[in-house]
């Protein structure tokens, strides 16, 4: 066993990738606390078996189970009644410089893409927020590339049809296909 101090770079692992591991987590599940919670689930499991994982891909084993954990979590999760309170909107005079716009294109998307199902999910993070390609999505969620793009289209399509308002206001937010 090594000493306390030598964890064959874990430490500098995440710090360097961290951020990004953690905004793959915070698109799986859209809440800041749960993508913490989710990623440093993942980190504690990985940290016993480091040495055989950094020479061989760590962050794509690491995305690989995030997305698995995340998946496993939502199975579980109580799906009942969800309070929450819907302000009445203002809109702005037309043609008036609205600050907060991007923002509401950002969380309209954020949105609809936690509607999606837990499989097109990972297949919209990990193709056009992590821009990984067919070959490497279906790698990391172990189904084939046709797999990956059959999921990828129906989620373009479910995306579209949730954000028609937004694409009209925001301009031309397709996603690459």
């Amino acid at each position: 066993m090594g000493s306390q101090g030598d964890d064959g770079g874990f430490e500098e692992f995440v710090a360097a990738r961290g951020p990004r591991l953690l905004r793959v987590a915070w698109l799986l599940t859209g809440d800041a606390h749960l993508a913490e919670d989710l990623l440093q689930t993942v980190l504690a499991r990985v940290w016993p078996r480091w040495r055989k994982i950094a020479g061989d891909h760590p962050e794509a084993y690491i995305r690989k189970a995030l997305i698995h954990t995340h998946a496993s979590w939502w199975r579980r999760r109580w799906r009942g009644e969800v309070p929450h309170g819907e302000l009445p909107e203002t809109a702005p005079p037309r043609g008036a410089y609205d600050a907060y716009e991007s923002v509401d294109l950002e969380q309209s998307l954020a949105a609809a893409v936690r509607a999606l199902p837990v499989r097109q999910r990972a297949v919209v993070v990990l193709r056009y927020f992590e821009d990984l390609s067919v070959e490497d999505t279906a790698a990391t969620l172990g189904c084939a590339p046709g797999t990956v793009k059959s999921q990828s289209a129906k989620a373009l399509r479910t995306l579209r049809a949730l954000l028609p308002a937004a694409m009209a206001e925001g301009g031309d937010c397709r996603a690459r296909s």
